[in-house]
C-alpha cells in the first residue's frame, strides 16, 4: 500500500504538468512575498508545502517569514524552530537569528542573547546576527544596570525609611521622657501641696484645740468663781458691782497721786 502511494506520488512529482504547476506556484508566492502581500505568499506556501509536498529550504523559510510580518508569533517560532535543526547552516543561523529578534522584541534578553550566539555560531559571516548580538548585550547591561540601580535606591528608601522610624522612635522616647518627668513634676508638687495642706490642718487643728482648752480654762475659772462666790452668799450681781466700785476707787486714786507728783514746791524754799 505504502509502495503504491510512493509511486503515484512519484509519477504525480515526474509530471511535467505538475512540475508546471509547482513552479508556477513558487513564482507566484515569492512574487507576493516580495511585493509584501504577505497572506498571499503563505497561502500559496503553505499549498505547496502541504498539498503538493515540495521540500524546499528556501520555502519553508519564506513560510516562517510570512507569519513573522503578519504577526503570528506561534506559526513564526514553529517554522524556524523546525529550520534550527536544518543541516544547511546558513539556513539554521538564520532561524536562530530571527528566534533571537523575536525574544528581543518580548523582552526575553537572556534567550535572545543564546540564539543569537547561536546563529554567529552557526554562521559566522552572518552580520545581522552579530549586530543584533551586540544590541540585545548592550540591552541587558543596561538592564542590569538598571535594576542595581533600582535595588540601591530601594536599599537608599529603607535606610531612610529606618532612620526616619528611628528618629521617629526617639522622638516618641523623648515625648514619654517629658510626659514622664511631668507626670513626676506634678507629682511631687501635688505631695508638696499636700504637705503643705497637711501642715496647715495641723496647724489650724491645733489653733482650734487651744482655743477649745482655753475656753474650757475660761468656762472653769467662772465655774470656780461662781462656785466661791455661792460659798461666799454673794451673788454674780453684787460681785460685779463691788468689782466695778473697786475699780473706781482704784481710779480715784491713781488720779489724787498723779496730782500730788505734779505739785510745785513753794518760791525761795528747797524742796526737799
Amino acid at each position: 500500500m505504502r509502495i503504491g502511494i510512493l509511486l503515484i506520488l512519484a509519477v504525480l512529482l515526474n509530471d511535467p504538468k505538475e512540475i508546471a504547476k509547482i513552479n508556477t506556484l513558487k513564482k507566484e508566492a515569492e512574487t507576493a512575498y516580495l511585493n509584501g502581500d504577505y497572506e498571499l505568499a503563505l497561502a500559496k506556501y503553505t499549498l505547496l508545502r502541504d498539498s503538493l509536498g515540495v521540500d524546499d529550504a528556501a520555502l519553508k523559510l519564506n513560510l516562517a517569514h510570512s507569519h513573522y510580518h503578519l504577526g503570528d508569533t506561534a506559526g513564526a517560532k514553529s517554522n524556524y524552530n523546525q529550520l534550527a535543526t536544518s543541516p544547511d547552516k546558513k539556513l539554521k543561523s538564520i532561524a536562530y537569528q530571527q528566534l533571537g529578534v523575536m525574544n528581543k522584541d518580548a523582552g526575553k534578553l537572556e534567550e535572545a542573547l543564546q540564539q543569537l550566539k547561536s546563529a554567529i555560531k552557526a554562521d559566522p559571516t552572518n552580520q545581522d546576527a552579530r549586530y543584533n548580538y551586540e544590541v540585545v548585550k548592550k540591552l541587558l547591561e543596561e538592564q542590569k544596570e538598571q535594576q542595581q540601580q533600582n535595588q540601591d535606591q530601594q536599599n537608599q528608601d529603607q535606610e531612610n525609611k529606618d532612620g526616619e522610624d528611628e528618629n521617629q522612635d526617639q522622638k516618641q522616647d523623648q515625648k514619654q521622657d517629658g510626659e514622664q518627668e511631668n507626670k513626676e513634676e506634678q507629682k511631687g508638687e501635688n505631695q508638696e501641696q499636700s504637705e503643705e495642706d497637711k501642715q496647715q490642718q495641723e496647724q489650724q487643728n491645733q489653733n482650734e484645740q487651744q482655743e477649745g482648752e482655753e475656753q474650757e480654762q475660761e468656762k472653769s475659772q467662772e465655774q470656780m468663781t461662781k462656785e466661791k462666790l455661792e460659798e461666799m452668799g454673794i451673788s454674780e450681781e453684787k460681785a460685779r458691782q463691788l468689782l466695778e466700785a473697786m475699780r473706781q476707787s482704784e481710779i480715784k486714786y491713781l488720779q489724787h497721786q498723779k496730782r500730788k507728783a505734779t505739785k510745785r514746791p513753794p518760791s525761795g524754799k528747797p524742796d526737799w
